[in-house]
C-alpha cells in the first residue's frame, strides 16, 4: 500500500518536501552562524551574497509562478516569506556579530 496517492505527482511534491527541509536547516545552522562569527573580518562579502542569493530566489520564484498559474498567490506568499524571514536572519546575525567583536572569527584577513 503507498503511502501517498500515486498519481503522477506524488514523487515531486516528496522530492520539493525533502529538498526545503535541507535548504532550510542548511541557510539556518550554516549561512548566518557564519555572518555572526565572521561579520568582521568579511562583512560586506557575506551580505553581498545574501543579495546575490535572494535575487537568485526571485528569479526562481517568478519562474515558478509563471508556469503554475493555479498556484501561483502560494508560490509568491511563500517566496516573499522566506525572503524576509532569512534576510532579517542575516541582518540579526550581522548586528549581534558587530555587537560582539571581542570574540574571535574562524577568517583573518
Amino acid at each position: 500500500m503507498p503511502v501517498a496517492p500515486v498519481d503522477g505527482k506524488s514523487g515531486v511534491a516528496f522530492l520539493v518536501a525533502a529538498g526545503i527541509v535541507y535548504e532550510i536547516i542548511a541557510a539556518a545552522c550554516s549561512s548566518p552562524q557564519t555572518t555572526e562569527i565572521n561579520i568582521a573580518t568579511r562583512g560586506d562579502t557575506l551580505m553581498k551574497w545574501v543579495n546575490i542569493g535572494l535575487a537568485q530566489a526571485a528569479v526562481f520564484v517568478v519562474i515558478a509562478a509563471t508556469i503554475d498559474p493555479k498556484h501561483r498567490n502560494a508560490i509568491i506568499a511563500g517566496g516573499v516569506l522566506a525572503a524576509i524571514v532569512m534576510y532579517l536572519s542575516y541582518v540579526h546575525a550581522k548586528m549581534a556579530g558587530l555587537s560582539s567583536a571581542g570574540l574571535p572569527g574562524t577568517e583573518t584577513l
